[in-house]
């Protein structure tokens, strides 16, 4: 992760709506990041086809990716940095 240049939250989401990966340095799990899932349609074989709507997922220090939420501490913070 490069830290050298700290930034808000809207500066984060706009380099996730490009694309890019971010995090905050302040998390505490290694290999944390946050990166958007692009629309795409879920088929299960029976019933038809699910379109989803683009979102944001977490990388979990785990190696698991989850929906994320940003929280009001996420939303106000200024050392959120690209990965």
């Amino acid at each position: 992760m490069d830290n050298t240049e700290l930034f808000d939250f809207c500066t984060a989401l706009a380099f996730l709506k490009q694309g890019a990966s971010v995090a905050r340095e302040g998390w505490n799990g290694k290999g944390m990041f946050l990166f958007k899932i692009k629309k795409w349609t879920y088929t299960d074989g029976h019933q038809g086809n699910y379109p989803n709507l683009p979102f944001i997922a977490m990388k979990t220090a785990d190696n698991s990716v989850v929906p994320w939420l940003c929280s009001q501490t996420d939303m106000l913070a200024n050392d959120w940095v690209v990965c």
